[in-house]
């Protein structure tokens, strides 16, 4: 299984800003350790991080024919304002969850409302950097879920 992480603006900084409301684990940090969570799940990890709205967009597009499973995602600050992203969730039609280390709703009202979280299968957030290790955890449990289905659905059309 395939699963994509995407991290949005500022992420790159995790470790250094603003340690009280997102901890002192760094991005790399993070991502070995998930990659390592993942692979022992029989999963392999792929991590990428950027700035810009578009690449995100476009990242998203590339994983409908990359083999991408899943799609974790920390939209960071493009979670309150970009429809693109929303949209680009919408149109892979792969089963994503959103992320986010603070608690968005116990923070400033701008950032109570997620445009991008009604394009993802769930949420994780405020629970820290161990978000998205249940978030990856949810996302194979959900794709396993999902397969074992489809499976059962043929069996009993045959």
């Amino acid at each position: 299984m395939k699963i994509l992480l995407i991290n949005g603006p500022n992420l790159q900084l995790l470790g250094m800003r603003e340690p009280e409301i997102y901890g002192s684990t760094t991005l790399n940090a993070l991502n070995k350790h998930l990659k390592s969570v993942a692979g022992s799940l029989d999963s392999e990890l792929v991590c990428c991080q950027s700035n810009h709205e578009g690449e995100i967009v476009d990242r998203i597009a590339e994983a409908l024919t990359d083999g991408t499973d899943g799609i974790i995602i920390n939209p960071a600050a493009y979670t309150h304002t970009s429809i693109a992203i929303h949209d680009a969730l919408l149109a892979v039609k792969i089963p994503s969850i959103e992320v986010h280390i603070s608690n968005i709703c116990a923070r400033d009202s701008f950032r109570h409302i997620s445009m991008t979280a009604p394009a993802c299968v769930g949420m994780i957030a405020g629970l820290g950097v161990d978000g998205y290790e249940w978030a990856l955890k949810a996302l194979i449990k959900y794709l396993t879920d999902r397969k074992t289905e489809k499976s059962n659905k043929r069996i009993k059309k045959s």
